[in-house]
């Protein structure tokens, strides 16, 4: 089952959320987390993949407390009108939209956060703010190296990109020196290469992080 739905987080703001649902028992859930276009047709393609796996699996529509049901594509002026979001976002309003929709999807078990460039910012401070999640997994959060000094509270995976114009390599090696406890892949990709309707999409880099993410939802998602 996959359908649109509707979360509401703890200061009483409603947003919308993408929900897909897997055949039989779930193995678990993940709260998957937009890049800044929105819960487009990749995120919710993601969201697919996974319950595909056995996963329920729900992204929250983050931008909704500014422009409800943003989502754009990937050209320039997409990059340019989503971005504008970007820079309104208030990140503290934001984790308790995360935390609504993990609450909403608890009940199929362990539940994991999983985010993409923004979201996989967000996904860090999921794991080192949040209480709700029994593992991680970060795709190329452009951020995480300011906040890399935090302790995440689960298991973190994260996937980067060798050729990557948004996080410098040094950045990634800051956080491999700060965060020891998290377990950080490099791929041969540039910036979104998961994303197969973006320019940088990289598909052997792609299939691999997916194989590892899916390796490591299994592990720390078992009951």
């Amino acid at each position: 089952m996959r359908k649109p739905i509707k979360l509401v987080a703890a200061d009483g703001h409603e947003l919308g959320a993408y929900r897909a649902d897997p055949v039989g028992k779930p193995h678990g859930a993940v709260v998957v987390l937009q890049e800044i276009f929105g819960v487009n047709r990749y995120i919710r393609g993601v969201c697919d993949r996974l319950a595909a796996e056995g996963y329920v699996a729900i992204a929250p529509a983050l931008f909704d407390r500014q422009v409800r049901g943003f989502e754009t594509g990937y050209g320039p002026e997409d990059i340019d009108r989503a971005r504008v979001q970007m820079t309104a976002l208030d990140w503290s309003k934001v984790l308790l939209d995360i935390e609504a929709a993990a609450q909403a999807v608890k009940d199929a078990g362990p539940v994991a956060v999983l985010g993409f460039c923004m979201g996989g910012s967000l996904a860090f401070l999921g794991a080192t703010r949040l209480t709700h999640f029994a593992a991680a997994v970060c795709y190329y959060g452009r951020r995480i190296v300011e906040y890399a000094d935090e302790v995440p509270k689960v298991p973190t995976l994260m996937h980067f990109g060798e050729q990557d114009a948004t996080i410098p390599l040094t950045d990634v090696e800051q956080i491999r020196q700060q965060r020891p406890d998290c377990e950080i892949h490099l791929y041969p990709a540039g910036h979104g290469f998961d994303c197969d309707q973006r320019a940088d999409y990289e598909p052997q880099g792609a299939a691999l992080a997916w194989t590892r993410t899916l390796a490591w939802l299994q592990t720390h998602l078992a009951a």
